[in-house]
This record gives structure tokens, sequence and C-alpha cells, in this order.
């Protein structure tokens, strides 16, 4: 088993190799010492490569390469610290329905004709309140017990599928019809600057705090006796965790949709590299999730003329590597 510091220079390194891949891959392939020049430009050491080479680099694939890392990142940080909190390795970001809600928010926009910041911004307030709903109910059940936390998360999650289904029953089956479904699929297609930077802050704090609070974790594995034994401050530790990674998920899918395998897979992959402390997962997980998404957004904007929904991808090659990953594990405890 390598050390945190000999993971996290690897998988850095790999990362590093992956967004110069990503920035010479695509309809239009760059040459590396076009894609070495550009970012030389930025950092104002070199002149820059030629206008259509700029124009492709900067507008269309720098921002889109910036959100695939941190919402690849951010999935599989929430992942992390769901999966730690609720104790339980089968659980994913959208356990408490902001992924339905963020769906609902969005084709909510649609319906009404928005532009696609403003569905970005009904996908975001979808998110948060669905989990706002989730914790509600919660409260009217007078406990605070994660279990009842995550039947909340279901109850929520159900009722948006049920909106969802409607607004779909409601739109028009040749315009808006498709752009919701596509949503759902997933896809940076759209990405740009002006949808990247205001949520930018977000994304980066959110995940940032989380990192800062990995060690936290471990006592959250806790059952409730050993908690108190400690001192820990238990429901301000869990109410943190759960309003920064609902921030960090619901900020990634309204801007990507949704993207299913990321936040259940990655976690697992660092725990079979790193071992089972939280506090070395999560950051090892932060970058092979960055990693991840990275990949699939490159082989989504590669393969074909038409841009393949990432969801789609994810679904394809993280079923085997779940599969896989699982089958490590029953090896290494046997």
């Amino acid at each position: 088993m390598k050390s945190l510091r000999k993971q996290l220079f690897f998988s850095s390194l790999l990362l590093i190799i992956t967004f110069l891949l990503a920035l010479s891959a695509g309809r239009i392939v760059l040459p590396l010492h076009t894609v070495l020049q550009f970012l030389g430009h930025l950092l104002h050491l070199s002149a820059a490569p030629s206008a259509l080479a700029t124009n492709v680099l900067f507008n269309l694939r720098l921002p889109r390469i910036i959100a695939a890392m941190l919402i690849g990142a951010g999935l599989a940080i929430s992942g992390t610290a769901f999966q730690a909190l609720f104790h339980n390795p089968l659980v994913s970001p959208d356990l408490l329905g902001v992924s339905n809600g963020a769906a609902v928010g969005a084709a909510g926009a649609i319906l009404l004709g928005a532009t696609s910041l403003k569905i970005q911004g009904f996908a975001l307030l979808g998110g948060l309140l669905a989990v706002l709903g989730a914790v509600l109910i919660q409260r009217l059940l007078h406990t605070k017990a994660n279990l009842t936390l995550v039947l909340a998360g279901i109850i929520m999650s159900g009722f948006m599928q049920a909106v969802l289904g409607l607004f779909k029953y409601m739109a028009d089956p040749d315009e808006q019809l498709p752009t919701i479904t596509y949503w759902q699929l997933g896809s940076l297609e759209k990405v740009t600057w002006d949808s990247l930077i205001p949520v930018l802050p977000a994304l980066i704090i959110s995940g940032a705090l989380l990192i800062a609070f990995r060690w936290r974790l471990n006592v959250l594995l806790l059952d409730d006796t050993e908690i108190r034994t400690l001192g820990s401050h238990y429901q301000l530790d869990r109410a943190l965790v759960i309003l920064l990674a609902t921030i960090l998920t619901a900020c990634s899918v309204c801007l990507s949709g949704t993207i299913g395998w990321i936040g259940l897979v990655i976690p697992h992959a660092a725990r079979l590299l790193i071992g089972q402390n939280e506090a070395k997962v999560l950051p090892l997980a932060a970058v092979l999730g960055a990693i991840f998404l990275l990949l699939i957004d490159t082989l989504a904007r590669s393969l074909s003329t038409g841009e393949i929904p990432l969801s789609i991808l994810t679904g394809f090659i993280g079923t085997p590597l779940f599969v896989w990953l699982i089958f490590k594990k029953r090896v290494n405890i046997t």
C-alpha cells in the first residue's frame, strides 16, 4: 500500500497528461506543440498560436475541461463524504434527491423557454430545494437518525421523479422533450466561461472545505456511543458534511446534467489504492474523479461527429469497473 503522497504525485501526473490530451483531442486535433504554445501564451511565456487554435482552445475546450475536472472531483468528494457519513459503501451523491431536484428545475426552465444560464440557475435551485425537503421531512418525523434522512431522500427523489414525468408529458415533443432528455443524460457541450464562472466559487470553496474537514470523516464512521465518548459535536459535523456535499453536488449537476457512477465508483477505487482511512481517501478520490470525467468527456466529443451523453459512457465504463473493484476487494479480503 503506497503512501498518500506518492499516490497523489502519480495521480496528479496522470491528471496533467490527461489535461494535455483533452486540449489536443477533439473534432479538430491540435498537435501537442500548439497546446504547449497556447499554455505558454496564457502564462505570458510565448507568442499565441494561430487565431483558430487560440479560439478553439480558449473558448471551446478550456472551460469544459476545467468544468470536467471540477465536476469529476466534486462528485467523487461528495460520494466519499456521503458513504462515510451514512456508513454505506453503496451511497452516491444524489442520495438526498439533489439530482432529481436539479432535473425538475432544469425541465421547468426549459418549459418556460429560459436561456441556458437560467436553466443552470433553476437546476441549482431545484437540487437545493429537494435536499431541503428531505431534511424537513426528517424534522417532521422528530428523529435525527441517518436512516430516516435516507428514507426522506428516497421520498423526495420519488416525488421529484413524478414532477419530472409531468413536465415531460407537458413538454413539446419536437423541441422541449429532447432537450430535457438530453440534459438528464449529462453533457458539457454547452459549458462556457459565462456558465462556469458563476458557480466556480461555490464548487471550489465547498470542495476545499470538505477536503479540509476530511479528518472528521473517520469520526463520523464511529457509532453514536463512541462519538459521545470522544466529545465530538456529531450533529454539527453531520450537518456541515451534508451542506457542503449538497452544494458541491448541486453545483456540479447544474453545469453538466445528471452523471452517474462517478460518486459511487471513484471512492472505492481510491480505497483500493490507499486503504480505508477516509482522510486519505477523499483527496485521492478528488484527483481520480477529475481524471475519470475528463477522460469520459474527451471520449464523448471525440468518438463521433455528435456529442455522446456522458451518462452513457460513464455507465458503460463505470459498471464493469465497479464489478472489477468489488472483485479486487473480495480477493484482497479472502
